[in-house]
């Protein structure tokens, strides 16, 4: 499958915290943490668990930046 999505990152789930409908899955990019919130569903379809190497995928129409 293709996506339009150009930011597509290579990660390995560090962390899955499950609540009643969303998931927040902490990831490790290059020694950097990223956070995606997925529905708990989601964890379950794709059978994450701590360790799973798995792409993330950004798509979003601004980035923010502080300092």
């Amino acid at each position: 499958m293709e996506l339009s999505a150009r930011n597509n990152l290579k990660a390995r789930v560090k962390d899955i915290k499950l609540g009643e409908v969303a998931a927040e899955v902490v990831l490790d990019v290059g020694g950097q943490e990223m956070c995606s919130t997925i529905t708990v569903a989601s964890v379950k379809r794709l059978r994450l668990k701590v360790g799973d190497e798995v792409a993330a995928i950004v798509k979003a129409s601004s980035v923010m930046i502080g300092k």
